[in-house]
């Protein structure tokens, strides 16, 4: 008995990350936070001293 409740929150759990990512997959949600955050990504990556010896 104590099985069957087990498997049940289980497979709920499953399905709510399905429906998560797959929200995310649909609406590309990765890359839009990916381009929110690039102008904060470049004053840092821009701020590194750079070694150019080839």
């Amino acid at each position: 008995m104590i099985f069957l409740q087990i498997l049940k929150w289980v497979l709920i759990v499953v399905a709510v990350l399905f429906v998560l990512l797959f929200t995310v997959y649909f609406f590309n949600l990765d890359m839009k936070l990916t381009s929110a955050l690039y102008p904060l990504f470049q004053k840092h990556y821009d701020k590194i001293k750079r070694d150019k010896h080839l």
